[in-house]
């Protein structure tokens, strides 16, 4: 057993040794032959028993750490869990779920997936797969994604409780591709204008965005809002993709730079179809990455105006490189810039991960979130956009033409409360379970519902009844301060559980301020368009 680990580390030493005399520059062969032998010795002498395998993994995470916050170490088991948002697909049966009180309880079958073909609805509990029981086991999601997903081809069969059938229903389902949407909604806002709300920058988004493009051009499209707000980031190429639809051809997109990478260009192909209307971007101070280069693209060739907050600030490209056991580290190379030449990072310290995102919390304290005069940018980072030659800045995020504060006016404690423990999500999937046939006769579609559902005050009480039986204590006063946010919320809820995810916008947006005002800016365009190119 020892000779086995000895030998393995001795080959896991010697890859490494290789990888580092073969890639990495200044680094010494006696450093890396120094890091080998240092291995051996541990493997072979140290006096108790050892898991080198681990201390291995501790090593490469803790000389990452002291990079930047965005170069990270993957274990083998993540490595899929962490690729499936950005290749957009996974091996499954394609059911949303949800597990409450221990059961497992499809909210929606996946539309066109394989549990829909075979009959699966919303509502159904599955409680048992490939006949082993899973109720009242302590179920967790892990647990669910191992049961369920495999090899596309092969089969699963799950034993469902459906209500108003007495006996269980058996369903055998092949297992197929299953999309993982990055476009969240796409609808008319109103007559003329559309909405695409892009949640990530994954491989399958810019045919999701075509297809979402197609859809709102047959209701005569002229204006486009595109929501990147908490949008992480993704795919760079797929930010340069998009880009391409709004920007003519040779022009400039972005382009990456860093030590051992060489500056490469992005130039727009002026491929397909191209949209030559008003466009609003919405961000926000979660909005990172990819979303900063379509924004930046956007703002600095002034093809459209950038409302809401100032952006998270992440102008790092990584690269994921493989391990020889199955791991991975996604590597900072180079760094982005926008067309003008600025460099959206922000400021880190080497090492001081939290510090890093604790700027998130400094900048509610600080008051920029409320207030754009308490943003202070350095004339050094002072850009002028190509072709109006308004002033940007570079070095932390992306700047809105259009401010608008953080609304916090129906946030209290209470609501908080409910929204933290996932307790109004719960409550929301439980009463359309509990009312889903009644509501789909009287609704038969989203429009109709829309119009006419109203939260009523009796629904309410149920909410802050669960809540109480769950420790969280009603408070009337904090209640009738955010009365009106909840309602709006489980409105939202109960239409993504009764339609399908994208109607929770269509619900919400109703009353968000940064949603409103960009309505607002396409009503008076007049009023800004000097600051855009139509």
């Amino acid at each position: 057993m020892v000779k086995k680990m000895y030998k393995r580390i001795v080959l896991i030493g010697a890859f490494l040794a290789f990888s580092v005399l073969g890639y990495a520059q200044g680094v010494s062969s006696f450093s890396a032959y120094k890091f080998v032998r240092f291995i051996q010795y541990l493997s072979s002498n140290y006096v108790d028993t050892i898991n080198v395998n681990k201390m291995v993994d501790d090593a490469i995470i803790d000389m990452l750490s002291q990079l930047d916050p965005h170069s990270v170490y993957i274990s083998k088991e993540d490595v899929q869990a962490m690729n499936e948002p950005l290749e957009g697909n996974f091996d499954g049966i394609g059911v949303e779920f949800n597990i409450m009180n221990d059961t497992l309880m499809v909210v929606n079958p996946i539309t066109g997936g394989p549990s829909e073909r075979v009959g699966i609805i919303a509502g159904d509990r599955i409680i048992a797969i490939d006949g082993k029981p899973i109720t009242n086991i302590g179920l967790k999601i892990p647990d669910v994604h191992k049961l369920l997903r495999g090899p596309k081809g092969t089969k699963v069969t799950v034993t469902i409780s459906r209500k108003g059938v007495a006996q269980p229903l058996e369903f055998t389902i092949t297992r197929d591709k299953i999309p993982i949407f990055s476009i969240d909604a796409a609808y008319m806002a109103k007559p003329n204008v559309g909405y695409i709300k892009i949640s990530r920058f994954a491989a399958t988004t810019e045919q999701e965005f075509i297809d979402a493009m197609n859809s709102l051009n047959k209701r005569k499209l002229n204006s486009l809002i595109i929501d990147l707000r908490n949008n992480g980031g993704g795919l760079l190429g797929t930010a340069y993709e998009i880009a391409n639809y709004f920007i003519d051809k040779g022009k400039l997109i972005v382009y990456t730079e860093g030590r051992n990478s060489p500056r490469t260009n992005y130039i727009s192909t002026g491929k397909g179809y191209k949209f030559n209307g008003k466009v609003v971007v919405l961000i926000d101070q979660g909005s990172a990455s990819a979303s900063e280069i379509l924004t930046g693209a956007l703002q600095d060739w002034d093809r459209a105006l950038i409302v809401g907050r100032r952006s998270f600030g992440k102008g790092l490209v990584q690269h994921q490189l493989p391990l020889p056991d199955g791991s991975a580290i996604r590597l900072t190379v180079a760094r982005y810039y926008t067309p003008t030449g600025r460099e959206i990072q922000r400021p880190y310290h080497n090492g001081d991960v939290m510090k890093y995102y604790e700027d998130l919390n400094d900048r509610f304290v600080s008051g920029e979130l409320f207030n754009r005069d308490s943003i202070h940018m350095s004339d050094s980072l002072k850009y002028k956009t190509l072709v109006k030659g308004k002033t940007v800045y570079g070095g932390g995020g992306i700047m809105p033409d259009v401010f608008v504060p953080l609304d916090t006016s129906f946030y209290t404690n209470y609501y908080g409360k409910l929204v933290r423990s996932g307790l109004l999500y719960q409550f929301a999937l439980n009463w359309v379970d509990e009312h889903r046939s009644e509501l789909l006769k009287e609704y038969k579609n989203f429009d109709k519902y829309n119009k006419s559902f109203e939260v009523s005050s009796e629904l309410i009480d149920e909410l802050t009844k669960l809540a109480d039986s769950k420790k969280i204590e009603k408070n009337e006063e904090q209640l009738n301060i955010s009365l009106a946010e909840l309602k709006v919320q489980l409105k939202g809820l109960i239409a993504q559980s009764l339609f399908s995810s994208g109607y929770y916008y269509q619900v919400t947006n109703g009353t968000d301020e940064t949603f409103l005002k960009a309505l607002d800016v396409l009503d008076n365009w007049g009023k800004y368009k000097s600051l855009v190119v139509e």
